[in-house]
């Protein structure tokens, strides 16, 4: 690519340092109270966004709050509740699933280690290392499509399988700052470097980013373009942390609202 190892380095921890400048209170944007409701989460976060599940799961989790709930439940009840999700019925079907293998092989709770989280139902490694990272504290990159996106727009790394990112990019990083860099990194490209037309013009790593160039430079069109709270609207949680709500975030609205 370029450039030296210890320079790759350099500057992959330098953008991670500036990116926790600009996103001090990055944090998981799907609504959870306990591992089971994150793990859940999680997996019905895939080809929807986090907006849209955390809108739906206040009725999912006030009728079936635990495992064994959601594992007795009547799967038609479950599939209209999760409709606005999207694959309705395959999600369904993954988080009873899910709920069913807690019961049956761990006693109703949600295990902490990857070997076992990957072997449940609906379970890949991205989805175990967002609920290894943000709900037991255990260090994981979670290599979503804004991830994959930016590390290679970057140039951290050339590959395309998931894995093989997870594995070189956590190389260029202390193990105790993947979960961390994974906020980071995906709060990054849903708000300003985006999929079809980044904010170039609006970037605060623009100088680091050997990809400068590729969307919009103009500042006052960059700006245009910024998404959430850093271009004035409400994030993706309906009940965010504290400490976002005290940097100026404001909470996404409630389905139905306009």
């Amino acid at each position: 690519m370029g450039q030296s190892r210890t320079a790759l380095v350099r500057r992959a921890r330098r953008i991670n340092r500036e990116l926790a400048e600009v996103y001090p209170y990055a944090h998981p944007e799907l609504d959870f109270e306990n591992p089971f409701q994150l793990l859940v989460a999680t997996v019905l976060s895939a080809q929807t966004t986090d907006l849209r599940v955390n809108q739906t799961t206040p009725a999912l989790f006030a009728k079936y709050p635990g495992p064994e709930d959601l594992a007795a439940a009547n799967p038609e009840e479950v599939e209209e509740i999760l409709r606005p999700c999207g694959f309705f019925r395959a999600k369904t079907r993954s988080v009873m699933g899910l709920s069913k293998a807690l019961v049956a092989d761990y006693g109703g709770e949600v295990p902490g280690r990857l070997e076992e989280l990957v072997k449940l139902p609906g379970v890949g490694r991205k989805t175990a290392f967002v609920v290894l990272g943000n709900a037991f504290g255990r260090p994981g990159i979670t290599v979503d499509t804004h991830f994959q996106r930016l590390v290679r727009r970057w140039q951290w790394t050339e590959q395309t399988d998931p894995d093989k990112i997870e594995a070189e990019v956590g190389a260029l990083f202390p193990k105790k700052d993947w979960t961390d860099l994974s906020h980071h990194v995906i709060w990054h490209g849903r708000r300003i470097c985006h999929a079809r037309k980044p904010a170039c013009g609006a970037c605060p790593i623009a100088p680091l980013c050997p990809a400068y160039g590729e969307g919009e430079t103009d500042p006052e069109k960059a700006r245009k373009l910024l998404k959430y709270e850093k271009g004035g609207f409400p994030g993706q949680r309906l009940k965010p942390p504290q400490a976002y709500l005290d940097a100026g975030g404001r909470p996404a609205p409630p389905l139905g609202a306009a």
